[in-house]
């Protein structure tokens, strides 16, 4: 306890020693505050209960855009709005699986966005199977006419989520891949960590002149079964039924919150999550979670007195189908005095680890922070930091400084797209902790009059 005192009393001290910051928005002080935050579990409790899945351009979204602006308005935040645009959307149908020989029974899986249709009755074919995308990747064009391709991977937890893209691949690229080689259809082992029958959707995107094929994900237990059942040597039929249609252009939207700083020449932070969800549980940990946590930080900023740079909350939509509303976002405020980003994407376990990319006149602004977030156990990385998805746009199109606070991916990926993505995932006790870290950055980034400009990309 007494190295715990110390520490936060010597980060204190080195923050509050820069003019930029007033009393009231001592990063220390509020640090402690957020750590008693009820805020962020009330809009993830809200959103998940009200509204649940929020699947991009269908009417549950859009109900969630109504509960957004009516949720911002009543904490406080200024020219609360929701800015629409059409977006091309897909919406899931029946979804079955089952080994037809050599020993029958139901696989789970689920199918993924933009995923073809077999039609109603169907699809019976021989499967080859492949090891790894690579593998798939190899085999000759024109080989797999009128079977289906099953491709695997060896994803394993991360606290980074590195895993994620290193594995990703089978879903986000697969299906285009295999439907290029012939394909009647694909399976894959779904993209995730946990040993639950619970499959994981997510999208996945064809080329321009490439005709979707049928494309789903097994649970990771029936992934394996199937590879169990290959091991046999035997050949192996499945069954596929996966319905889905795609029902053209449908209104989604972002909804958009301010709380106004006191001097408009200092450009402003915009902090972003995404508000739409898939349609398999309830969006609680992606990414209610996320728009929690950043709207809870902000009302803590709030509550300390007007700060000197603007704070724009951005709740994107459609992200989960192809970031249409952070590429919305970032051409219709491409114009708008931005200076910094940050984005709450990765869940709700705590953050551990800070990283930066900031001019180098504000290295002394990084190391603040930093020293501010150590109380909290969050150690500085060396990496750059690179924002989240629905920033990704306006970080281009302005080319803006970056603050990423990363989150625990421990056991994201057991959650991650599953019907098992529900609010009792959620420690209440470490959403707190972010809204903790949270506040310390924005009580720093945002009372401080440090040239954010970054350099000139060549």
């Amino acid at each position: 306890m007494r190295k715990i005192s110390t520490l936060l009393a010597g980060a204190s001290a080195l923050l509050l020693s820069t003019t930029a910051l007033a009393d009231n928005h001592d990063p220390v002080a509020l640090q402690a505050k957020a750590l008693q935050d009820d805020v962020a579990w009330d809009i993830v409790e809200g959103l998940t209960t009200e509204i649940g899945p929020r699947q991009a351009g269908t009417e549950a979204e859009a109900r969630a855009r109504i509960w957004a602006v009516a949720k911002l308005k009543a904490l406080g935040f200024s020219n609360v709005r929701s800015e629409s645009y059409m977006m091309s959307t897909w919406i899931r149908g029946k979804e079955t699986a089952a080994v037809v020989s050599p020993f029958p029974q139901a696989l789970a899986i689920t199918a993924l966005g933009n995923s073809g249709s077999t039609g109603d009755k169907g699809l019976t074919a021989e499967v080859v199977y492949f090891p790894t995308l690579a593998d798939l990747v190899a085999t000759p064009d024109g080989s797999l006419k009128g079977k289906i391709a099953f491709v695997s991977h060896e994803m394993k937890p991360t606290q980074d989520g590195s895993s994620y893209g290193a594995f990703g691949g089978a879903r986000f690229v697969g299906p285009n891949i295999a439907a290029k080689k012939g394909a009647a259809a694909i399976v894959i082992r779904s993209a995730g960590t946990d040993h639950h029958r619970n499959p994981h959707t997510g999208n996945t995107n064809f080329e321009a002149g490439v005709t979707p094929i049928p494309a789903g994900a097994l649970s990771i237990p029936d992934a394996e079964n199937l590879q169990r059942i290959f091991a046999r040597g035997k050949a192996v039929k499945l069954k596929l039924v996966l319905t889905p249609q795609n029902i053209g252009q449908q209104e989604s939207g972002n909804v958009i919150a301010e709380l106004p700083g006191s001097d408009p020449s200092l450009g402003m932070i915009v902090i972003a999550c995404h508000l739409d969800s898939w349609d398999l549980g309830t969006g609680a940990i992606d990414d209610a979670s996320g728009c929690a946590i950043t709207t809870a930080a902000a009302k803590q900023i709030m509550a300390a007195g007007q700060p000197r740079r603007t704070i724009r909350l951005l709740w994107a939509g459609a992200e989960e189908v192809g970031i249409w509303g952070g590429k919305a976002y970032g051409e219709a405020h491409k114009g708008d005095n931005h200076a910094l980003a940050m984005e709450s994407d990765f869940g709700a376990d705590r953050i551990w680890r800070v990283e930066f990319n900031l001019p180098d006149g504000a290295s002394a602004l990084a190391d603040k922070v930093a020293t501010a977030l150590q109380p909290l156990g969050i150690g500085r990385g060396q990496q750059k930091a690179g924002g989240g998805a629905d920033v990704q746009s306006i970080i281009a199109n302005n080319n803006l400084a970056v603050i990423d606070l990363q989150q625990d991916g421990s056991r994201y990926f057991d959650l991650h797209h599953t019907p098992d993505d529900t609010l009792d995932k959620i420690d209440p006790d470490q959403l707190r902790q972010n809204v903790a870290a949270w506040t310390t950055v924005l009580s720093v980034i945002a009372n401080s009059d440090a040239d954010l400009t970054m350099p000139a990309k060549q």
